[in-house]
């Protein structure tokens, strides 16, 4: 009987230490916390919650640039043309913005390709506005990113809109089981040339670390990844996100999404929850390789 027993329930034992760690961890957002992951080859259960609809925030902003930049494979545009930083696109009051910063009284020529550059490098919220103006707005980036299989998108308002109203950053979401599809279909069969899906990726890696999904992997591991932050309101932090692709060694792609939705915990442990989920399942990606 207790052989029998060990046969049915093995391989379902086998996967639960790994979605428990991460419920666990979970815990201590004091909130809402969504995870998907995927690599290749390999049956990790990381799944917490991967269909819930966590406001995104800066999430966005990489979907966004990949459809600017199939835009410009379907020369639309060209990567260094000059793009008018009007005054109206600027947003007031002034939100993070270093092109704004730089710029404060627009009317100024600025490359395509630094726009992008500063969207998803630096989150720059008017650049990101900017591009959703040139892309023809939110329905443009809904349907690419759809054209690509990806489940799970939801794209209504721009950063002018989200600073206006702190409620609608609930109407953009991204299901963590769809940025992950999003991230596996940039790693392993990008819909951008080869020249296009390097940029993006570089971009992607930031020179300063996060604190995030990097924040407790071995040192010197590339992380591509995007996150997005909201502002707390009455202690309460709507979004604290993460999504990228960490290396690992041999050279596979760990696709991870982790998404802490109205959180009471402070921004240090909001971030922790994040690096010790990713170091969680990078752990065991890289167990026995």
């Amino acid at each position: 009987m207790t052989l029998l027993l060990i046969l049915l329930v093995g391989p379902a034992v086998a996967q639960q230490p790994l979605q428990q760690q991460i419920r666990e961890i979970a815990g201590d957002a004091h909130g809402k916390v969504s995870v998907a992951c995927s690599l290749p080859g390999m049956p990790l259960n990381c799944d917490l919650d991967p269909s819930a609809h966590p406001p995104m925030q800066s999430v966005f902003k990489l979907p966004l640039v990949l459809t600017i930049l199939h835009l410009v494979e379907q020369e639309k545009f060209s990567l260094d043309q000059p793009i008018r930083f009007l005054r109206e696109d600027r947003i007031l009051p002034k939100p993070y913005s270093p092109l704004q910063d730089k710029y404060p009284d627009a009317d100024v020529d600025v490359p395509l390709r630094t726009l992008m550059q500063m969207t998803v490098a630096l989150s720059d919220n008017t650049a990101a506005d900017i591009l959703l103006r040139l892309a023809g707005g939110p329905k443009v980036v809904n349907d690419y990113i759809a054209s690509l299989g990806i489940m799970g998108f939801h794209l209504l308002d721009g950063e002018r809109a989200l600073h206006r109203d702190v409620t609608l950053q609930y109407r953009n979401w991204f299901e963590p089981r769809g940025a992950v599809q999003l991230l596996r279909k940039i790693s392993d069969h990008s819909p951008l040339t080869v020249a296009h899906t390097g940029l993006l990726l570089d971009w992607m890696r930031p020179i300063t670390p996060t604190g995030r999904l990097d924040g407790d992997l071995p040192d010197g591991t590339s992380v591509a990844h995007k996150s997005g932050t909201s502002d707390v309101d009455g202690g309460i932090a709507h979004a604290t996100n993460d999504i990228g692709l960490i290396a690992l060694p041999g050279g596979r792609q760990l696709a991870i999404a982790v998404f802490v939705t109205d959180s009471t915990a402070d921004e240090a442990t909001r971030k922790k929850v994040i690096a010790r989920i990713a170091k969680t399942v990078y752990d065991a990606a890289t167990r026995d390789r």
